[in-house]
């Protein structure tokens, strides 16, 4: 069997260079040593269910059947030519009994990476992040619509405190706390009650799942992965996944990127909190057309003021409870300017320009991404992160969601990234040691060749003396 299967096959670089041994060690105490006839080897299972998602195989019964013809297949689990092949319900039944409710699927995904890592293929110095939507195994038009309660973002405590600081900087009496959960109405699926209903502009309305993906710079190699329903913000996970990579992989991360949807005052003071240069694009946001935006006003922070574009103060007026500084203008200012008609809204005779106590740490993060180097990492986002995510999706099957609930739907992610990680890391190590031994041999060659000439000039003047 071994010499009908291709010595350039990517199963046999990866038997080779990729060490599944480590599963033993995190299943052995699922198992009952004791008592019961043998289990089936749990590497073979793990390493069946990786086959389905190297190869975009979206069925275990399907992955049976291609095992059973494929001597690939059989020789890199490790059968024979007439070893009867497992039942596709024992793979089934182990992941819905013996790994559920279990993290056997996140640590095999960990241990992938720190593979990885072992061989220097990951920098850990620029981190890229994105989420992508994958599509729930539920129909649409299938739901309730139901009251739920939206939960208190984690960093409101510390908004709190910092509002009532910058009222007392300017003196102000602090602002009232009254935090309750608020209620809103939504949607459930009766299919999947654990999707989430989307609804973003360019996208599909459904029930979806989103995919929050970390790669590195360095081979592209995916490094966090972290599902959540449809309807949560791609910023509500963030700070919390990066700071897990960093504490499980010990990271010394240096520039984190992101697309337009992450460039959040709050997102930028984590950056400056944990030391780390954020590189996130940029919008304007919503605004009237035809007038002039909030970054037309230039903000002075010795004075407190904001300068309009005709060079008129702006003073401050209070903080409100969501952290923004209101600074008006004046309005006998406003009535005698020529450029009023491009600067009030409405029928308002003043001006208000609203700025976050923490739009500074925006400012930042904008004026390093518009540097040379900020555009040189920024620029290297779509050719990671967003690769990756065209590779899972055209090549491994992660268009779709193959299984209901949120835990199953992390199994798909987790199992599909490490696939691709193992192929990535294959891949790498093989041309890596490839090009080692041509340069070897080389090098053997460009020796041999030198002694041979040096022996013929020898043996010439040896012969030209005694003549």
């Amino acid at each position: 069997m071994d010499s009908l299967v291709p010595q350039d096959h990517i199963l046999r670089k990866i038997d080779k260079y990729i060490d599944f041994s480590f599963i033993d060690d995190l299943v052995k105490d699922l198992y009952c040593h004791d008592n019961g006839r043998p289990a089936v080897d749990p590497k073979i299972i793990v390493k069946m269910l990786l086959l389905g998602y190297l190869f975009g195989i979206r069925s275990e019964r399907q992955i049976v059947r291609e095992v059973q013809v494929n001597l690939a297949y059989r020789w890199f689990l490790g059968y024979g030519f007439t070893d009867k092949i497992i039942d596709a319900s024992t793979i089934s039944q182990n992941r819905r009994r013996r790994f559920n409710g279990t993290d056997i699927f996140q640590q095999i995904f960990d241990n992938i990476v720190l593979q990885a890592m072992e061989h220097k293929l990951i920098s850990g110095k620029v981190l890229y992040t994105d989420s992508t939507h994958l599509k729930a195994n539920a129909n649409k038009r299938k739901f309730i619509e139901q009251q739920v309660e939206r939960s208190v973002k984690e960093y409101v405590e510390e908004l709190d405190k910092a509002v009532d600081e910058d009222r007392e900087k300017h003196e102000k009496r602090p602002t009232k706390k009254d935090h309750q959960p608020e209620l809103v109405k939504t949607k459930i699926s009766t299919t999947d009650s654990e999707s989430g209903y989307m609804v973003r502009d360019g996208k599909p309305k459904g029930f979806f799942y989103l995919d929050h993906r970390t790669v590195d710079i360095k081979y592209n190699i995916i490094t966090g992965v972290f599902v959540t329903p449809g309807n949560v913000n791609d910023v509500d996970p963030y700070l919390d996944r990066l700071d897990r990579q960093i504490e499980k992989f010990h990271f010394d991360v240096k520039y984190t990127g992101a697309d337009v949807g992450y460039f959040t005052n709050v997102i930028c003071k984590g950056f400056a909190d944990r030391k780390i240069q954020g590189v996130i694009g940029s919008r304007l946001g919503p605004h009237t057309k035809g007038k002039y935006h909030k970054y037309n006003f230039q903000y002075v922070k010795e004075l407190d003021i904001c300068v309009c574009p005709n060079l008129r103060a702006l003073e401050y007026k209070t903080t409100t409870r969501a952290g923004n500084r209101e600074y008006v203008s004046n309005p006998e200012h406003c009535q005698n300017c020529d450029k009023k008609d491009r600067c009030l809204i409405g029928k308002n005779d003043r001006r208000i320009v609203y700025r976050h106590i923490w739009e500074e740490y925006k400012d930042q993060v904008y004026a390093f991404t518009k540097t040379e180097k900020g555009k040189r990492i920024y620029k290297k986002r779509k050719e990671s992160i967003e690769r990756s995510f065209a590779d899972s999706k055209e090549l491994h099957g992660l268009r779709y969601c193959r299984l209901r609930g949120l835990s199953k739907v992390s199994e798909q992610c987790l199992l599909t990234a490490a696939a691709q990680n193992i192929k990535k890391i294959a891949m790498v190590l093989d041309r890596r040691f490839s090009h080692k031994k041509i340069c070897l041999h080389s090098l053997i060659i460009h020796i041999l060749l030198n002694c041979c000439l040096t022996r013929v000039i020898i043996t010439y003047h040896t012969n030209y003396i005694c003549k």
